[in-house]
């Protein structure tokens, strides 16, 4: 039972508790780069999960044959061929969509999440435990990038419009309010706000759920007091 509590928790952490981009502020220059429309943000978190799962599933395979001094060069080169692969695939499979990525697909390299990942986890968990934190944290990331673009796009363009990953066509455009459709959000400055907004929206609902779970508690104990007098 509290084996698979554990992994259970693995799997959300990186999810809830330690989101990579809304609580640990991490790979911050993807973040504000590609949301500016759902598809390029959903095509970046896809990456970013497959990425960050197989260097994982790797490192994790490999973390007691690598000398502890070389260790953070062996990761990088680890994950810069994962990255190189993914790379090749979708300019292969997804030319569109890489050639909007641009060089940010390649930067995956340096995105301290999976770095970080590989040296807090994958390298002192066995590869069970360490694909469950690639896609937990990946998934993190990949959603609150399709968050972000979400509502960049509607505020920005006033419209959703979903661009087929592989066709590189458009599958589907919804228009909302495009006669109100505010042009900031959908630039560099847009990010920043968006990102702020989102930030300070999801604390607030965070400490309005810590306290009524210290109330729940303080109610807890009262009970507890009065039945035992």
């Amino acid at each position: 039972m509290r084996e698979k509590t554990s992994l259970k928790s693995i799997f959300l952490d990186g999810i809830i508790k330690n989101n990579p981009v809304f609580v640990l502020f991490l790979g911050m220059c993807p973040v504000l780069a590609t949301t500016s429309s759902f598809s390029s943000a959903l095509g970046m978190g896809i990456a970013v999960v497959v990425v960050l799962t197989m260097t994982n599933i790797i490192i994790s395979l490999i973390r007691k044959i690598v000398p502890n001094d070389i260790r953070i060069p062996v990761y990088i080169v680890v994950i810069a061929t994962v990255v190189t692969i993914v790379e090749m695939f979708m300019k292969a499979f997804m030319a569109d969509l890489a050639a909007t990525l641009g060089v940010y697909l390649s930067i995956i390299v340096v995105n301290c999440v999976i770095l970080g990942r590989a040296e807090a986890f994958a390298s002192q968990n066995n590869v069970g435990r360490s694909i469950l934190d690639g896609l937990g944290t990946g998934i993190g990331f990949l959603l609150a990038l399709v968050l972000i673009a979400l509502f960049r796009e509607v505020i920005g363009t006033g419209a959703i419009e979903f661009v087929g990953l592989f066709s590189g066509n458009v599958l589907f455009r919804l228009p909302l309010f495009e006669k109100y459709a505010i042009n900031l959000f959908v630039g560099n400055v847009g990010a920043f706000i968006m990102l702020g907004l989102l930030i300070a929206l999801i604390n607030m609902f965070t400490s309005v759920h810590k306290k009524r779970l210290l109330k729940l508690e303080a109610k807890k104990e009262e009970a507890t007091v009065k039945e035992a007098k």
